[in-house]
């Protein structure tokens, strides 16, 4: 417009020329005076409206152009919501939004506290009730609790669901996000709402928080000559500590070996390739890694692998991601005998980049395949023998601060008639009806565990009615027995 205005100057200027020569000259100054103001009215306005305009965000960078529409839709929020809008909640929502979209539970956008929980929870310890958790369809799953956390005394299993926690929903939230929320202080409680695949109502499960250990092997003599060892994750420290535990366990005469992965939700991919390199022979493949472009990595073994004891290895639906990579590995390249149930099945290896505000972003960059080329993403890894835990083993839990009694009905009676049955206290039924049959089962356990014998499922009762289960589970692993029996025929 500026340009057609000066054209339409320049015509009328030629137009009266012929006559007028000095009014021209005079005119062509005012309108070169005219251009200079205008400039520099343009500038200072230019100048107030950033300086005290609303705020706009930083121009788009040359070439992306594919961010206009981002920033147009920041720039209307920020100028225009009915409410005044945090700058910086608008950019952690955009960036979980974006990665909301891969619709990948693996990755998360994490803020400042949610990083160092992150960090925490795999280097070193840290306090809270010690579960593996993933969001999985909308949903808050625990892959698996750790051995001997909070979590695993009050009997929360893999796959139970997390409804709620303290009476907040965790619909629509992803796996950090529900993590801050569990976590907290040593001593603090936290009520979480559990939904359990097979059962019809959800269940409150009260949980003292505590700090769970950096430990993750244990190691035991289950004879003479056969050891067991429990790997509970794979951090920071625990290949230093399982070369720790064998040689420990040598020195007291072990021949053979169960490796316990059972419950295992996984952890640092170079640990499980330096452990998995103790018991596959030198230059056999242990994982293969697999690319956006398709473009394949194979990791071999990296030290000798022969152990001179035979090993059996246990994994379960707890067994995740790192402890899948050493259970394929063993048995693809090394022929070890795989025993109890299919794994979670998470095919897929994450890396971590941190912001310089402290906030981080985790993302898949790919595909794990086993030795021999097989994806047991959501699939699992099948064991060569398959065993499972007797029944009461998969009980729910039950809320120790609701009270059972006699002529009550539920299904948390129900629950409570089969432990009672389990731990050689028949009640005579298990529909759920408390009768007075279950009321005198209720009775000899209390007398014989020095509880006041009421006939009341409550409190201290519940407690240890599910403890006394847990250790009848511990006993009578139908699942480690095997692995020993399949050990003891490779040791002949």
């Amino acid at each position: 417009m500026e340009q057609k205005k000066v054209d339409e100057i320049k015509v009328e200027q030629e137009q009266v020329t012929e006559n007028k020569s000095g009014y021209i000259r005079l005119k062509k100054f005012h309108f070169i005076m005219l251009l200079f103001l205008l400039v520099f009215l343009s500038a200072g306005i230019t100048t107030f409206a950033l300086a005290f305009g609303k705020e706009k965000v930083v121009s788009v960078a040359p070439g992306r152009t594919e961010f206009n529409k981002l920033y147009e839709a920041y720039d209307t929020l920020k100028n225009g919501y009915y409410k005044d809008v945090n700058q910086q909640k608008l950019i952690n929502g955009a960036i979980d939004g974006m990665v909301a979209s891969l619709d990948d539970p693996y990755s998360d956008y994490m803020s400042n506290e949610e990083a160092k929980s992150f960090h925490s929870n795999i280097s070193s310890s840290f306090e809270g009730i010690g579960a593996e958790i993933q969001e999985k369809e909308g949903h808050i799953i625990i892959v698996s609790p750790i051995k001997g956390s909070p979590a695993e005394k009050a009997g929360l299993k893999p796959n139970d669901m997390i409804i709620s926690v303290d009476g907040k929903s965790l619909q629509g939230m992803n796996s950090t996000q529900a993590v801050t929320l569990i976590r907290g202080k040593k001593g603090t409680k936290v009520e979480l709402s559990i939904q359990r695949p097979g059962t019809d109502a959800p269940m409150t499960v009260p949980i003292i928080r505590d700090t769970i250990p950096i430990e993750t092997v244990y190691g035991e003599m289950i004879d003479d000559t056969i050891a067991k060892v429990q790997i509970t994750s794979f951090s920071t420290n625990t290949s230093k500590e399982l070369v720790t535990t064998l040689n420990d366990l040598q020195k007291k005469g072990m021949k053979g070996l169960v490796l316990d992965l059972r419950q295992n939700p996984g952890g640092l991919l170079d640990q499980a390739i330096s452990i998995t390199s103790m018991f596959v022979p030198k230059g056999k493949i242990i994982v293969k890694e697999e690319d956006r472009n398709g473009k394949i990595k194979e990791i071999p073994s990296q030290n000798d692998g022969n152990p001179d004891y035979p090993l059996v290895v246990l994994i379960d639906k707890g067994s995740a991601s790192a402890s899948e990579i050493f259970a394929a590995a063993v048995k693809e390249s090394a022929g070890v005998p795989l025993v109890g149930e299919k794994s979670f099945g998470k095919g897929t290896v994450q890396t971590a980049a941190d912001f310089k505000d402290g906030s981080n972003l985790k993302y898949t960059i790919a595909k794990w395949l086993t030795p021999n080329g097989n994806w047991i993403h959501k699939k699992g890894i099948m064991p060569d023998v398959e065993v499972a835990l007797p029944e009461y083993a998969t009980l729910p839990i039950i809320n120790p601060d609701k009270e059972l009694a006699l002529s009550t009905s539920s299904t948390d009676v129900q629950t409570a008639q089969k432990m009672l049955k389990a731990v050689g206290y028949d009640p005579g039924r298990e529909d759920g009806f408390f009768d007075e049959n279950t009321k005198e089962a209720v009775i000899a356990f209390q007398t014989a565990q020095g509880l006041p014998a009421d006939g009341v499922l409550k409190g201290d009762s519940t407690m240890k009615l599910m403890d006394l289960l847990r250790e009848k589970i511990k006993t009578n692993d139908t699942q480690l027995q095997k692995a020993v029996e399949v050990l003891k025929g490779k040791m002949k």
